[in-house]
């Protein structure tokens, strides 16, 4: 315990990384109408790979919820009165058409492992409706190791929301902030080669170029900072909705 706290104080209490691939310069906050509540597992708090951390620092109106499971939450604990309850599920109803209005929803997203999110949801599929969106492509979250490219991070679930209700301009910000997000994580782990692979077909490359300019300026590394001491609880399953 004492090693992990040791560790914490070499990381930027707000983005979590290391000083040295600290992205807060970059930080933008959005605005959306929706009700947006995280419910993290208790472990994902700390991780600077979270995407669940990324929602709850750039939309300040956001909630996040910690999830332990002898400390139990139930949706009393985080409805607001006038908005439909979504939890996004794979096998839940398709996404209504047309879209709803954006400020009549609440959007409960399960932030943890595969394993974590799987087990949340047995728990909290009966709070609200269970929706589908449509999803496509490839996740670009490229920090935890995924059976395939189609299981997506909890940042991007939202981000597919965001497109669904027509909410552009807030898509277009998060996706900045998800995608600095992805490319620090990949430069703190070392991984160059990787980073600049991922940066090459990244809109951050002009969006926050002077930002990049100053994360690849070659500088002594904080002791213990560099990131290896979190690598073991990095390595699980890729974090999403379920």
């Amino acid at each position: 315990m004492r090693k992990l706290v040791q560790n914490l104080a070499h990381r930027c209490s707000r983005c979590k990384l290391a000083p040295r691939w600290c992205v807060c310069s970059a930080h933008r906050d959005i605005a959306v109408p929706l009700e947006i509540d995280v419910l993290m597992h208790h472990r994902e708090l700390f991780r600077p790979t979270s995407t669940g951390n990324l929602i709850d620092r750039a939309i300040p109106a956001s909630r996040l919820h910690v999830y332990r499971r002898e400390r139990r939450l139930g949706v009393a604990d985080l409805q607001v009165p006038g908005r439909e309850v979504w939890l996004l599920h794979p096998h839940g109803e398709p996404a209504p058409q047309p879209p709803p209005a954006a400020d009549t929803i609440q959007a409960i997203f399960l932030d943890g492992s595969w394993r974590e999110a799987s087990s949340m949801a047995q728990e909290v599929a009966g709070w609200g409706r269970l929706i589908s969106l449509p999803m496509s492509g490839e996740s670009r979250y490229w920090l935890r190791a995924q059976a395939d490219g189609t299981r997506f991070s909890t940042a991007e679930a939202l981000l597919f929301l965001l497109k669904y209700l027509g909410l552009d301009e807030a898509h277009e910000a998060l996706r900045l902030q998800f995608e600095l997000h992805v490319y620090a994580g990949l430069r703190a782990r070392g991984l160059k080669i990787l980073g600049e692979e991922f940066l090459a077909t990244s809109p951050i490359r002009t969006a926050f170029a002077d930002t990049i300019a100053a994360l690849n300026v070659s500088r002594p590394r904080e002791a213990g900072g560099d990131g290896r001491e979190v690598k073991a609880a990095e390595a699980e399953d890729t974090k999403s909705c379920p």
